[in-house]
């Protein structure tokens, strides 16, 4: 008798109870962190101040919820996601979730979009979740920029 199906499945609803039971502190996926003792303010700074460094100009805002960054893509990522006459940009969104006290998790979600600020002609597709690891150590920066700034006004 074949037990590997019965075995993939008793493994698979384990992984996933497993992610559902998370709490909202270690939420976020790959590229997440949890700045504590902070505030909106303080985090949007940082994150501007990191971005722009990184080559990032601010895009698409949707306070107190999430900001985004935009990029130009180059010459691979114009050849992989763009097409003819069409300008193709990746969009980082950090997402500002508040937790519990003065704390908030930080995650990015990664998009490419393709003529970006183009009303009507926008087009942003999701990737895959592994692209936003890359953003990790930008996170790490903005938490020790914005980290312990208190709660603000």
């Amino acid at each position: 008798m074949n037990r590997l199906p019965l075995l993939a499945a008793v493994i698979l609803s384990f992984s996933l109870a497993g992610c559902m039971t998370a709490s909202n502190s270690s939420a976020g996926g790959l590229a997440a962190t949890t700045v504590p003792n902070t505030n909106l303010n303080a985090i949007t700074n940082a994150a501007n101040d990191v971005f722009s460094d990184a080559g990032y100009s601010v895009g698409p805002v949707d306070y107190p919820d999430s900001i985004s960054f935009d990029k130009p893509a180059g010459g691979f990522g114009q050849a992989m996601w763009g097409g003819y006459n069409q300008t193709t940009t990746y969009r980082a969104k950090l997402r500002m979730v508040p937790l519990s006290g003065n704390d908030y998790r930080l995650a990015v979600s990664v998009s490419v979009v393709n003529d970006a600020d183009q009303a009507g002609f926008e087009d942003a597709r999701p990737v895959l979740g592994l692209w936003s690891a890359e953003f990790i150590p930008l996170l790490n920066k903005i938490k020790a920029q914005a980290a312990d700034a208190g709660s603000g006004f």
